[in-house]
């Protein structure tokens, strides 16, 4: 978030919510369903955005139709203390993280891994290895989702060739 102080009522609690079930809503839309104009609607929307609480609009895709089959967590373990940063660049390396973040436990970072196959799962898993300060790593495959709707079930890029 920027700098200012993000403060917000009900009514942009409101269009928040809207945007997030559908971010293709038109302001015309939102406003109807929570009694605003359209104008006001996409003035609490720039607002929304240029104080950072609205910080984008994405498409949730069924991540098999862009190639990603397989899907799998991998706690990674750092030998000493491998500084947020340091991590953050090894991720950026990889298109097949989705997701990482450091964690609390015995891990050091959480990844969020989707593959072609389990092939290309290891071939990730085996690049992840071989940066120096990485010690080891446990994977958990995905399944199935068991909340099919959520961020975590879709993808947002398609699979490297």
């Amino acid at each position: 978030m920027s700098s200012r102080t993000a403060s917000f009522d009900e009514l942009d609690r409101k269009i928040i919510t809207a945007l997030m079930a559908n971010a293709r809503s038109s302001f015309a839309e939102i406003g109807a369903s929570i009694g605003l104009s359209a104008t006001a609607v996409k003035r609490r929307v720039d607002r929304l955005r240029e104080t950072g609480v609205i910080t984008g609009f994405t498409a949730t895709v069924e991540p098999s139709a862009l190639g990603w089959r397989t899907e799998a967590y991998v706690e990674v373990y750092c030998e000493g203390a491998a500084p947020p940063r340091r991590l953050a660049e090894v991720v950026r390396n990889h298109p097949e993280i989705t997701a990482a973040m450091t964690v609390t436990g015995g891990a050091d970072a959480l990844l969020h891994v989707r593959a072609r196959d389990v092939d290309h799962f290891e071939e990730v898993l085996e690049r992840i290895r071989t940066v120096p300060f990485i010690r080891k790593t446990i994977s958990v495959m995905v399944l199935s989702h068991l909340l099919p709707d959520s961020p975590e079930a879709g993808a947002t890029q398609a699979a490297p060739e």
